[in-house]
C-alpha cells in the first residue's frame, strides 16, 4: 500500500472550461519534479456513458501523487515544500474561479486478470474516478463490506487494467486550499474511454449496482467521473 495525495479543481459554473495545454504542461513539470515522488497521475475530463449515473461536470484538472512514506508527502506539502509553487498567484489562469480540494489517503491496489495496457507509452489511458464523500453509520462495517466485496466484482469488468481503493488517513500539509474528507475513493482503469464504456455496458455493471444497494447504511454524495489519465514519473 502507498500513501496517495489527491488534488482536484472543479468549476460547476463553467462545465465546459478546460485547462490550457501550456498550463497542463506546467502542472506536469512541477508535479514530475516532486522530491521522493514515486509516480503521479494527472487527470483531465473524458467522456463515457454509465447506464445508471451522470454526475455532471467532472473536475477541470485533478492529480494523484504516490509516495512510499507519509513523511515524504508531508515534506512536499510543508510551508516551504516543493508543491507550494502550485498555489503561486497567476501560475494557472485557466483554473481561476475553480474550487480546489485536497486529501491524503492510503491506496490499496487489487489484482486484475490482465494488467497490461494496450495504449502506447506516454499516451493517456482512461480512469473512472469514484468518491464517497459522506458518512457511514458503522464505518468499520462499511469499509469491510466494500474492500472485501466490491473489488472482486470490478475485476470481472472486461478490459480492466487496474483497481484501486483509497481510505482516509490523518496528515499534515499547508497548501492553501480546502481539505475534503471523503471516506473512500476507488478507481478502475481501462485502455481508453471506449473500453470503459464497454465495461460499463457489460453485465458486471449490474452486479456492481446490486452490491452497492447491499452496502451497510451510509449517507452523502457519491461521484463518478471518467478522466483521461496521464502517468508522470519523476
Amino acid at each position: 500500500m502507498k500513501v496517495s495525495f489527491f488534488l482536484s479543481f472543479r468549476d460547476a459554473l463553467k462545465p465546459d472550461a478546460r485547462v490550457s495545454e501550456s498550463e497542463t504542461s506546467r502542472f506536469i513539470d512541477i508535479v514530475g519534479t516532486t522530491p521522493r515522488l514515486e509516480r503521479a497521475l494527472v487527470f483531465t475530463p473524458e467522456y463515457a456513458t454509465d447506464p445508471y449515473l451522470n454526475d455532471g461536470p467532472p473536475p477541470r484538472l485533478a492529480a494523484q501523487l504516490y509516495f512510499a512514506e507519509i513523511a515524504d508527502l508531508e515534506a512536499v506539502l510543508a510551508r516551504d515544500g516543493h508543491l507550494q509553487v502550485l498555489a503561486a498567484p497567476g501560475m494557472f489562469p485557466s483554473l481561476a474561479g475553480a474550487v480546489a480540494g485536497q486529501q491524503a489517503m492510503l491506496a490499496r491496489a487489487f489484482p486484475v486478470p490482465d494488467p497490461a495496457f494496450r495504449t502506447a507509452p506516454g499516451h493517456p489511458h482512461c480512469s473512472y474516478l469514484v468518491s464517497y464523500a459522506g458518512r457511514a453509520d458503522d464505518l468499520n462495517a462499511w469499509l469491510d463490506h466494500y474492500v472485501t466485496g466490491h473489488p472482486p466484482i470490478m475485476a470481472r469488468f472486461p478490459g480492466i487494467r487496474e483497481i484501486e481503493v483509497c481510505t482516509r488517513i490523518d496528515w499534515r500539509g499547508f497548501l492553501p486550499w480546502p481539505r475534503v474528507d471523503h471516506m473512500l475513493r476507488n478507481k478502475v482503469v481501462f485502455d481508453s474511454p471506449a473500453a470503459l464504456g464497454a465495461a460499463l455496458a457489460s453485465p458486471v455493471r449490474h452486479e456492481m449496482r446490486a452490491d452497492y444497494k447491499a452496502f451497510p447504511p451510509f449517507t452523502g454524495p457519491v461521484s463518478h467521473y471518467p478522466m483521461a489519465t496521464l502517468t508522470v514519473f519523476p
